[in-house]
């Protein structure tokens, strides 16, 4: 059952130490970020909250919103990965769930089923942003 933030009690909103959220259609609205939701996020920033949108999308979106967006960090790929923009050093630095092996193991064999489904499915094709896909 969701809860309305109306319903956050004073005293629970005042522990808050940030706000974790989803980005696609419920961040975003029909696929673009409407100026209020993006105003809110920059008000959530400036209040002392840690900020962090969390994504399927890859790892280039994520690239991009660490850098520009008011956010501390940012998870994509649905948990595989986060990464947040290092101000002290102005970095974009890259922290992942699987180890450097485990996750190129794993692009070999998801590059062997790719293959195997454009072969047996007609009309499959790879999505456009696939290629910043970590």
């Amino acid at each position: 059952m969701l809860a309305s933030i109306h319903s956050l009690d004073i005293e629970a909103a005042k522990k808050l130490v940030g706000v974790f959220f989803d980005i696609d259609d419920t961040f975003t609205l029909h696929g673009k970020i409407p100026a209020s939701a993006f105003q809110a996020l920059w008000a959530l920033k400036e209040s002392g909250l840690k900020v962090v949108p969390i994504t399927g999308r890859p790892a280039g979106w994520c690239d991009h919103i660490a850098r520009m967006w008011p956010v501390d960090a940012v998870v994509g790929e649905n948990g595989a990965f986060y990464f947040w923009l290092d101000k002290d050093v102005g970095k974009l630095r890259k922290r992942f769930l699987d180890p450097d092996h485990l996750r190129r193991d794993n692009r070999m064999r998801l590059q062997s089923i790719l293959e195997d489904v454009l072969k047996s499915v007609p009309g499959a094709a790879v999505s456009s942003d696939q290629l910043y896909r970590e």
